[in-house]
């Protein structure tokens, strides 16, 4: 009898997702031109998914806060339990701030633009907002908080005897006009205590009231608590929270140092992949990111396609990994073109930090941290584009950086491509979800039909790319596609199936 047979049956996997059109923010008009400045650069949610912020090529910081759930208490899936009549995720404009302005080195002649290059959430406390942001030097702790705005709510003036900053013009049991300071003192000084000849009539001064204060708006401030400055050479790619809550990483293309949030002035370097003579120089760090529960680990990936996990606990400097996920390239496939196609652009760790999804320029790989012999997942994102990797190279595309996401549950995978589009795939056991979306207000209007994981033949690859190759500028489906329109930096919600995503100067977010 056959192994399988005797297998209890795995559970089929989910059924693919109908994603809906849920919000757009800074929407362009048709043939408006788009600022350089307002183009979003990076996008994230917080832990609780209940605020979102993004970062601008302007180096300023918008927050969104989430508004369906206040009215009623309770998370999504318990209303859906008590049949809430349940609406979609929708967010609303906070608040933003100017996070960084260009600057010059003129040590190295350098231009730093202010671009924000990353945004990861910290640990909220006392109400108030945590965050860090980063331009290609420069690290900024921020806060957010409500303060109240106090008024003079109570006074006994008549409107008519008040002049503009408060002080009484004439006093009202006077005949004689007397002057007044501006906090309400009286030049000649004529206080009981000075003066022995004053004296209170019986049950006081009638008109005599207190001004009393009062708080009743509330504005929201961002106070730049800490800058981490002077600590790379080279330009941060990723920065990343450590789970004890008080250190973090940042990483430029040949360093990761290791900082804690109260300390700035110093940080210990962790990883250092500089050789002695530069011209030794074969791969630099692309993506740096802690695991979520685990304090002493983290990974980094590299411009060959590697993934490294090294553990804080071996020594101070990680010089040796403790462990390397790569793909050895199958033989007689290398071209001009495979170190550069291979290079990973962005890694995240799943939320039980099981397993590492990394972004190459054409896929997808879902690494189990347990197995470090190859993916255990490849998607192909846009396999259509290969025979265009020689125009991609001639007009710098071939170098764009797509971020890639995991659903909070791990069941899907999703990452952004050209023409607006992103797709979606499902990485459960079985799933043939690959869902193509448009960052549009009709999300579904491109639909692929490709199964998400075709077999890595060379005879498929050909199929497909013959199929792609007829006509230039078309994919496999007889879409057009457009280098010019790029989306590279999309999140999915820590606990729903939510995805917000940045086309151009325009935030998107989509419902499933």
């Amino acid at each position: 009898m056959n192994g399988d047979d005797t297998a209890a049956p795995s559970a089929p996997p989910p059924p693919p997702l109908e994603w809906k059109f849920s919000q757009v923010f800074g929407e362009r008009a048709a043939g408006e031109e788009v600022q350089e400045v307002d183009i979003i650069s990076a996008i994230e949610f917080d832990k609780s998914g209940d605020h979102l912020a993004t970062g601008d090529r302007g180096g300023r910081v918008v927050l969104f806060e989430r508004t369906d759930t206040k009215d009623h208490g309770g998370s999504r899936r318990d209303l859906e339990r008590m049949d809430y009549p349940i609406r979609h995720p929708e967010f609303r404009y906070k608040t933003e701030f100017q996070s960084h302005e260009p600057e010059f080195d003129y040590l190295k002649s350098l231009e730093i633009e202010e671009k924000i290059n990353k945004i990861r959430w910290c640990q909220t406390a006392n109400g108030a907002l945590f965050l860090l942001s980063t331009n290609d030097k420069t690290i900024k702790f921020w806060k957010v908080q409500e303060k109240k705005v106090k008024k003079i709510s109570e006074m006994n003036l008549d409107p008519s005897k008040a002049v503009g900053n408060g002080s009484v013009a004439s006093s009202s049991n006077s005949t004689s006009p007397k002057p007044y300071l501006a906090n309400g003192g009286s030049p000649d000084r004529s206080y009981s205590y000075l003066s022995n000849d004053f004296s209170f009539p019986p049950g006081g001064i009638p008109s005599l009231r207190l001004p009393t204060v009062s708080s009743p708006e509330t504005s929201l401030v961002a106070r730049c608590r800490r800058v981490y400055a002077h600590a790379h050479d080279y330009h941060i790619n990723s920065i990343s929270n450590n789970s004890d809550g008080e250190t973090f990483i940042s990483a430029d293309d040949l360093r990761i140092n290791l900082w804690n949030l109260e300390i700035s002035n110093q940080s210990f370097n962790i990883v250092d992949v500089k050789p002695a003579n530069m011209e030794d120089l074969t791969e630099v760090i692309t993506s740096a990111e802690f695991h979520p529960t685990h304090c002493n680990m983290l990974a980094y990936s590299s411009s060959k396609g590697s993934i490294r996990l090294n553990d804080l606990r071996q020594s101070a400097l990680c010089d040796s990994h403790s462990k390397l996920f790569e793909e050895q390239e199958a033989p007689g496939s290398r071209s001009f073109f495979t170190e550069i196609i291979a290079s990973i652009s962005d890694i995240k760790f799943s939320k039980d930090g099981r397993f590492i999804l990394s972004r190459d320029y054409m896929t997808l790989k879902l690494w189990d941290i347990n197995m470090d012999a190859g993916p255990v997942s490849t998607f192909q994102v846009h396999e259509y584009l290969r025979p265009k990797l020689c125009d991609l190279y001639e007009n710098d595309s071939i170098f764009d950086k797509f971020e890639c996401c995991l659903s909070g549950d791990g069941m899907r995978v999703a990452t952004g491509s050209y023409s607006n589009l992103f797709r979606v795939f499902g990485c459960a056991p079985g799933s043939t979800e690959a869902t193509t979306l448009e960052a549009s207000k009709n999300p579904m209007r491109r639909q692929v039909q490709t199964p998400s994981r075709p077999s890595r033949s060379l005879s498929s690859i050909t199929r497909v790319v013959r199929r792609g190759a007829d006509s230039p500028g078309v994919d496999a489906n007889g879409n057009s596609f457009d280098f010019t329109t790029k989306l590279l930096h999309l999140a999915w919600h820590p606990s729903e199936n939510s995805i917000a995503c940045a086309a151009a100067n325009s935030l998107y977010m989509y419902y499933a």
